[in-house]
């Protein structure tokens, strides 16, 4: 969707996808720049804006794109319109500007494509039961587009993107990353969570709930989605290939907030992460440590690095933090290994630690589940300690 010529290279896909029988529908992104440019409309007006407002700007950018590639699949024939969130309806609730799809109505949809008809539907977007304008937060588009999918019952779910599909750790940093060709839902939403750019943490939640299968694959080529190039994201089956650590996962948006000497009672905590929950800032990684005397303890926390300055409004305006101490740090980035196999495999952290350890690298926070383990690092060792754990658990081609 970068501009006008690479639109007519998707439409392409599209048609050819229409030829071989199937019924379409396609959710559009906006154009390369646009979102970034029109943020920066609202920064300029109001760096703290009515994230109301906000919505209303950014969101034109997907309904630009969408009744382009109508026009593209109509020069190549194809009958086709344009659906904006609101005339579908594409239903939203929550936090504006991180809204959550509640309910796709796919009524008008499903008559569209009997018809022969080309659905096209702006991603990112929705509307509020009050009748507002709202946007998923960045990358909603791949969230919308497996929405849509779940909601029309589709065979598959297409994600077009820069790369090829899922890799083992991004190719920039370590040149001898391996593409992916399966992947279950589980690790991939691990992966996706924890930094992978390559699909937004939701889109693979929806999958994941209503059984969708998406298929991760490049907008470049000429490959199209049934060709199936790509990485194919399904359920967990019994003969896929278990690897202790399927991929290497980095976030470089990352902050951290130290309260320093807080009162250690019942409560704190939740005074804390309720108003930073309502605030719409997501808390990432947590640590507390043990009050030496039973009266006063420290607490770090992580959250994305945009949501700092808020995040610091919110812990200025908490009253029982009133006096605290508060440190931060906007130079630490995340690295994260994923794997099912991680679950009946020992040792798995131990190995990971001792990596670091060779390559003195100093961990600040970790976190862990059942299938990944994270630590918060100094930035400028983020790529050398990406490389290293690619090569000590053998996820190379």
């Amino acid at each position: 969707m970068a501009d006008p010529g690479k639109i007519e290279a998707a439409a392409g896909k599209v048609a050819a996808e229409a030829a071989r029988g199937h019924r379409v529908a396609v959710t559009v992104s906006a154009m390369a720049g646009v979102t970034n440019r029109l943020v920066g409309y609202c920064e300029a007006i109001a760096p703290v804006h009515d994230s109301r407002e906000y919505d209303v700007v950014v969101a034109s950018g997907e309904q630009i794109t969408a009744g382009l590639m109508a026009m593209a699949l109509q020069k190549q024939g194809l009958s086709a319109r344009s659906w904006l969130g609101w005339q579908v309806p594409i239903t939203c609730e929550g936090v504006h500007a991180k809204a959550r799809v509640r309910d796709i109505a796919t009524d008008n949809l499903h008559a569209a494509l009997d018809k022969g008809e080309v659905a096209v539907v702006p991603g990112f977007q929705g509307i509020t039961r009050d009748g507002r304008v709202a946007t998923l937060g960045r990358g909603g588009s791949d969230t919308s587009a497996v929405a849509l999918a779940a909601a029309l019952g589709a065979e598959r779910c297409d994600i077009y993107t820069d790369v090829d599909g899922v890799y083992t750790a991004d190719p920039r940093i370590v040149p001898g990353a391996r593409k992916i060709s399966h992947i279950a839902y589980e690790p991939m939403l691990e992966l996706a969570s924890l930094g992978s750019k390559v699909l937004q943490t939701r889109s693979v939640e929806i999958a994941m709930k209503h059984g969708v299968a998406l298929q991760v694959l490049s907008s470049f080529g000429g490959a199209v989605g049934s060709d199936m190039p790509g990485t194919l994201v399904t359920k967990e089956t019994p003969n896929m290939e278990q690897e202790v650590v399927s991929g290497v996962a980095h976030s470089q948006d990352e902050a951290k907030i130290t309260l320093l000497s807080l009162p250690d009672t019942p409560g704190v905590a939740a005074g804390l992460f309720g108003p930073l929950a309502a605030a719409g800032v997501n808390v990432d990684m947590i640590v507390q440590n043990v009050a030496a005397d039973g009266k006063r303890t420290d607490m770090t926390f992580t959250v994305a690095r945009a949501d700092l300055p808020r995040a610091l409004q919110v812990v200025s305006e908490t009253p029982a933090l009133s006096g605290v101490e508060v440190r931060t740090a906007d130079n630490v980035a995340k690295v994260s290994i994923v794997g099912v196999g991680m679950r009946s495999h020992a040792g798995v952290a131990s190995k990971m630690f001792a990596v670091l350890a060779e390559k003195g690298v100093n961990i600040q926070v970790i976190s862990t589940s059942e299938i990944k383990i994270s630590v918060l690092i100094d930035e400028a060792y983020m790529e050398l300690t990406i490389r290293a754990l690619h090569t000590a658990f053998g996820l190379g081609g």
